[in-house]
């Protein structure tokens, strides 16, 4: 037990706890600037994180990985809380849990391995420019200092990492937050500020049961919501994990984690928070900054509250054009800029995938359906690219038999180009047709396996085939027609 315990918990004190610290700090704008992009006050964003870390701290399948309130997510509370309301968000959290637990015992983490590169460069981007427009609103008929003060914050948080010592000491968000905030206070400047959208939290979060009616109406209201939460959580959560895994050099449990994300946001939905999941940036924050093992999860957390619980009447001063900036900062980091570098280095279809999953995302505001989209056209590449590996020899034997020599794959997109290749006006008395290096795969190719088959004997050419590997031979015996009397008279049109 013991050894469990050092090896998962505390065989990296001093950098988790420190990395902990530091994504804490992080995580107070952010968790309050998707509150407000989910239209909930910045308490429900604030307990979620809190929640989230911790329960993922000890459940989750990969350690030293972040999990609060997200953009992603709060994306698709929006419509769901307009027109229903908090309780109905707080039920919709509960049923996506459920359904993340569902999927991590039916293993569906290990799907993530058909998410091609250019799906999740699409879905980065996508993400980003989500991000970005919801700032749009706090930055539309507002007076001049909200457009000075957005940019000042800017240019802390790109410049102050370049200042010896202490740019390495503090995060540049949390600095340009304060620095802003002192600077409203101090001069009196009328800005929008965080307790203008809603009353922040001055206690440590209860047990809250959504105060939602338990029937098929209510269940009807929250299922889609709930279903496509749990799909981007679970999809940005195995996303991260990815790349953590490749930032240490280690691996993750992807079904482990599906469950540990399912156990967090139930506790968020029973603690009055909104559904969260992995974050991308927060977890590159806090593998970068020393965190390595659960404790640097666990800490943030924990830290994220104690800060809020007793700092509440200074964070709710902070400026909105302070979070503006910070969201700014977060969209430009998170957008891949070397993918707009790459669309002509990159193949066609690779490039074609990445926009598409893009522009899906960007019109539906749906992470879910961009990625379907991505998923299903990198499918439809790579089928199309493998049908044309398809290659049909032929050369006369002594004895006066045709012999046709196939190699490759032969499946709906090869099928036609199958038969094609056969001349079936040659008058021969035999064909010998080698499929030792050919694979079948689909009934489309049994099919087109049966088209040459049956035209030849048509024409009175005996057909032999050889070389049918076993598994081929499994679908040619269950589906083939080729040999079946009644079904050779229909097609031969006797």
């Amino acid at each position: 037990m013991l050894p469990s315990l050092k090896q998962t918990w505390f065989f990296n004190i001093r950098g988790d706890v420190l990395a902990g610290l530091v994504v804490a700090l992080a995580l107070i704008p952010e968790a309050i600037a998707f509150s407000i992009i989910a239209g909930v006050d910045p308490k429900i964003g604030l307990y979620a994180s809190f929640s989230m870390a911790v329960v993922i701290a000890f459940a989750g399948g990969r350690p030293g990985m972040i999990s609060a309130a997200t953009g992603a997510m709060a994306l698709l509370m929006v419509t769901l809380v307009r027109e229903h309301g908090l309780q109905y968000l707080l039920a919709a959290t509960l049923l996506c849990g459920v359904l993340q637990i569902l999927a991590g015992y039916l293993r569906l983490g290990e799907l993530m391995r058909f998410v091609s590169r250019s799906v999740v460069t699409g879905f980065v981007n996508a993400l980003a420019i989500l991000i970005f427009l919801a700032q749009l609103p706090e930055l539309t008929n507002v007076t001049w200092h909200v457009y000075a003060m957005t940019a000042a914050g800017l240019g802390i948080i790109y410049l102050l990492p370049l200042v010896p010592v202490v740019g390495r000491l503090l995060p540049s968000p949390l600095v340009c937050i304060i620095s802003l905030t002192l600077v409203a206070i101090a001069f009196g400047i009328d800005v929008r500020t965080v307790g203008d959208m809603g009353e922040l939290p001055d206690s440590l979060p209860v047990f809250l049961w959504p105060e939602v009616p338990l029937n098929l109406e209510t269940l009807a209201i929250i299922f889609p919501y709930s279903l496509s939460l749990a799909i981007v959580g679970l999809l940005e959560s195995m996303m991260t994990a990815t790349i953590v895994d490749d930032l240490t050099d280690t691996k993750s449990d992807k079904n482990r984690e599906c469950k540990g994300q399912g156990l967090a946001n139930i506790a968020t939905g029973a603690l009055g928070g909104m559904a969260g999941c992995a974050m991308i940036g927060q977890s590159v924050i806090n593998v970068k900054s020393g965190g390595r093992g659960r404790l640097s999860t666990l800490v943030a957390g924990v830290v994220l509250l104690i800060m809020v619980v007793f700092l509440g009447p200074w964070v709710s001063q902070i400026p909105m054009a302070a979070l503006v900036a910070v969201m700014i900062m977060v969209s430009i980091g998170t957008f891949s800029w070397s993918s707009i570098i790459n669309l002509k280095a990159h193949p066609g279809s690779s490039s074609v995938v990445m926009i598409a999953t893009v522009a899906t995302v960007v019109y539906s505001h749906n992470l879910a359906y961009g990625v379907l989209v991505g998923v299903l056209l990198s499918a439809l590449f790579f089928a199309n690219k493998v049908g044309q590996i398809l290659y049909v020899g032929s050369e006369k034997a002594d004895d006066g038999t045709r012999e046709y020599r196939v190699v490759g794959q032969v499946f709906f997109t090869s099928a036609e180009q199958f038969v094609a290749a056969f001349d079936f006006k040659e008058v021969v008395g035999r064909v010998r047709i080698d499929l030792s290096r050919a694979h079948f795969w689909d009934i489309t190719a049994i099919s087109a396996l049966d088209k040459v088959i049956l035209t030849f004997r048509r024409d009175g050419t005996d057909v032999d085939i050889i070389g049918l590997n076993e598994a081929s031979a499994t679908l040619v015996d269950r589906f083939a027609e080729h040999n079946d009397p009644k079904a050779v008279e229909k097609l031969m049109g006797h």
